[in-house]
């Protein structure tokens, strides 16, 4: 039998080598969490639990929900989940503190406009403050190579104007057509080609706003099921399995261009077995992934929990069950 490790013994390794130094110096990791339904539960709730605490901005993504196999539709579940005035107020805050405003008091996520709030603050007209953080936005974001040149022309745009919650930009990041935004010099669609950049230019981008870094935990568990249950949640056929781990290797093979990121994917059980019978949705069906998560050298006693991939039991155990685990 496999050898497991407990969600909080393994979140602890996470917390001390990856979330508290590696992913917060900017690095970024993904790892894959084998584990059934109630632990993948536990997991989610502990994982959001430690991005409060740490300051990371988490969001969660369930197969059952989105298509998982598709890139765009995993930006949008994230753009939808972001409040992008917020982290836009939470950019110009730390200029104007850079630059020696007073901002003490602040709420980046109740100011109703920042500028206002800043110049009240400092007894200063809101156009000058406009003016003199002007030269830092257009520094810090619109010459950040790192982000793509319309996400930047996006963000710049969100820093220097308070936009409704309807605006076509926050529209544009969330799905809609292109040419709503063509007047503001956005001429991007984002859509499976263009995706996985928009997602690696988010990860910037909130660290640029002040956060740590961020976490997404991918729960594609759902991607393994065989027959259409006709449940009304998603069905993945074999084909949309095979992209769904091809995303996958792109994001093993991108992680260093998604900075202070950290994906935590959670498939079930089965996800390493090999295949049994002509119909499969583990990862036999897709050898690249195969070859990246897979354990060379497997220690008879002990669990790495370092590893790329792991093994999860809840963290109550009793009786034989604690024989296999660590």
């Amino acid at each position: 039998m496999a050898r497991t490790i407990g969600v909080d013994k393994w979140l602890s390794v996470l917390d001390r080598e990856y979330l508290s130094g590696f992913v917060e110096a900017g690095g970024g990791s993904i790892k894959f969490a084998l584990a059934d339904e109630d632990t993948r539960t536990e997991l989610l709730t502990a994982v959001r639990e430690r991005c409060e605490r740490l300051d990371y901005l988490h969001v969660s993504l369930k197969a059952t929900d989105l298509r998982v196999h598709m890139p765009q539709d995993i930006f949008f579940h994230v753009a939808s989940k972001l409040d992008w005035r917020c982290l836009a107020r939470r950019m110009v805050l730390g200029l104007a503190e850079e630059s020696g405003f007073q901002i003490d008091g602040i709420d980046p996520a109740v100011a109703a406009n920042v500028f206002q709030t800043i110049g009240d603050q400092n007894s200063l007209p809101s156009r000058s403050v406009v003016q003199d953080l002007r030269p830092a936005v257009e520094e810090r974001v619109s010459k950040n190579r790192q982000m793509l040149r319309d996400f930047r022309v996006a963000m710049r745009y969100l820093c220097l104007n308070e936009v409704s919650p309807d605006h076509a930009l926050l529209k544009w990041l969330t799905g809609s057509r292109v040419g709503l935004v063509r007047e503001f010099s956005v001429y991007t669609r984002i859509d499976r080609t263009t995706a996985r950049h928009f997602i690696e230019s988010t990860a910037t981008w909130v660290r640029l706003a002040g956060y740590c870094g961020t976490v997404l935990s991918i729960d594609n568990s759902r991607v393994a099921v065989k027959r259409n249950p006709r449940d009304g949640l998603k069905y993945y056929t074999s084909a949309m399995a095979t992209d769904h781990f091809e995303l996958l290797r792109e994001f093993i093979d991108g992680i260093n261009r998604m900075a202070g990121t950290m994906i935590i994917v959670t498939p079930n059980e089965d996800f390493m077995e090999p295949s049994r019978g002509s119909e499969t949705r583990n990862v036999d069906i897709y050898p690249a992934l195969q070859a990246r998560v897979m354990e060379d050298v497997r220690d008879k006693r002990l669990v790495n929990p370092m590893a790329s991939l792991v093994r999860l039991r809840g963290n109550a155990v009793t009786g034989n069950e604690a024989l296999q685990s660590v």
